[in-house]
Parts: C-alpha cells; structure tokens; sequence
C-alpha cells in the first residue's frame, strides 16, 4: 500500500487501500455489546471474501453470545494512523453449518481449521454496511468510504 504523501487521498484510493488491507491483513478488533453487559471487544483473526468479514470464535465466547443477542458490531483494523473501521450487523454459523467455501478459505489463510477441534466452534460473518478510512487528520473529512453497504467512489 503506498500513500500519496501527507494530504488527503481521494475516495477512490482510500476504498482501494481499505481493499487492499483487507484481502492481506490477518486481525481485526471486534466491538460487541450485550444490552445487560455492555461492551466487548477483541481480537480475532479473519478472513476478507470480497464482500464479507469472516472469524471464527468459541460457540460460547462472550463475542459469540454477544452478537446473537445483538448483532450490530464494529470491526477496526489495528493501525491508529491508517484507520479503518467497519460496522455491521453479524451472522453466526456453528462450525458445522458454515458454509464450505468460507471454512477452507479460513483454514488455508491460517493453518487451522477450528471444524475438527474439540469443542464447538462459531463462524462470524459480517457484510459491512459501513466503512471509514483516514490517516491522519487532513482525511478526517471525507472519511466515509462506505455507505448503505455501497462503495463510494
């Protein structure tokens, strides 16, 4: 990913640097609450499809509890000055109703597939109904790069 200096990129280099991250970063944050327990937030690892955000966590993580009470969650890849932040609503798969194409997809980018570990295991899958991406504070205007599940060009 290369930066056009310290000024403010145009929306279409930001979606393609937000792309770009996404296809090739292995850990995202994710933000969850429970109307009785506040909030919670992690780290996981995951998997960009092109359209949707996949992780994968204990069936009865606080994270995995959370999201089928509430679905809406944020999602923030770990950089404070190239900042990217998704928000979304999640899906939960257990591990053995996950779709095939997505559960491969996951174990060859990490060298794990949580399908045959003891324990039960759920698939999160979140399609991004929002994205903002800035570095620094000339980008802060302008920093929406996705909206109503839409990339803006």
């Amino acid at each position: 990913m290369e930066t056009s200096g310290t000024g403010r990129r145009p929306t279409a280099e930001r979606t393609r640097d937000v792309l770009e991250r996404l296809a090739t970063e292995r850990d995202v944050w994710v933000a969850t609450a429970h109307p009785d327990h506040g909030p919670h937030q992690v780290p996981l690892w995951f998997l960009w499809d092109g359209e949707a955000v996949w992780m994968c966590t204990g069936a009865t993580s606080v994270t995995a509890r959370n999201v089928r009470v509430e679905p809406r969650v944020r999602l923030s890849l770990p950089d404070s000055f190239d900042v990217v932040l998704l928000q979304g609503e999640a899906e939960c798969f257990p591990d053995q109703e996950v779709p095939s194409d997505a559960a491969e997809a996951f174990a060859v980018k990490f060298g794990w597939d949580p399908r045959v570990e003891e324990g039960p295991f759920t698939y999160v899958r979140v399609v991004p109904s929002t994205v903002r991406a800035w570095r620094g504070e000339p980008e802060l205007r302008g920093r929406l790069v996705m909206r109503d599940g839409v990339w803006l060009d």
